[in-house]
């Protein structure tokens, strides 16, 4: 699931999961590190929105791959941007090879659950010309994004709360 900034996908892929039969567990993988007080705001109002929902919080900024869940659970990873500027830019990150350890952490973790949504972002809608940080941040999104499509079920790309399907339904 993809969309643009405050596009209506979290809520979406929140309802979405809600709305399938789970036995186990719950779970929103969190990987959002809040830096500063609008991030800590947005965590906040993340956590209020999906507070009846029966969710427990996982958090998982980077090293997806090494990440180990109840099996047969249920999983909402929020979100793929998040993650891989996580996985890019921090010391103990894994820099050059994000594309391949997310990719990677994906496949371990579909493994070891009964049904997983990933929310990430969109790239690209505002253009293709970015320089220097924000050109290796984007197209090592868009390869996990492409790499994550083809590997998925479905995806829904949500905008205005509205959603549309390309692949599934």
């Amino acid at each position: 699931m993809y969309g643009g900034a405050a596009s209506g996908k979290s809520r979406y892929a929140e309802d979405l999961l809600c709305a399938l039969s789970c036995e186990g567990p719950r779970i929103y993988l969190a990987t959002m590190e809040a830096m500063d007080e609008e991030s800590r705001a947005r965590v906040r109002r993340h956590r209020a929105l999906r507070q009846n929902k029966g969710f427990s919080t996982l958090e998982c900024p980077r090293d997806l791959g090494g990440l180990t869940i109840p099996v047969g659970s249920s999983v909402l990873l929020e979100d793929l941007g998040n993650l891989t500027a996580n996985e890019l830019y921090a010391p103990d990150g894994a820099g050059e090879k994000t594309a391949d350890a997310v990719v990677n952490g994906l496949a371990k973790l579909a493994a070891q659950c009964d049904n997983l949504i990933v929310v990430s972002n969109e790239v690209f809608r505002g253009g293709a010309d970015y320089a220097g940080d924000t050109d290796r941040y984007l197209l090592t999104l868009a390869q996990i994004n492409n790499a994550t499509a083809t590997r998925a079920n479905g995806v829904v790309r949500v905008v205005c709360g509205i959603p549309r399907y390309y692949k599934g339904g």
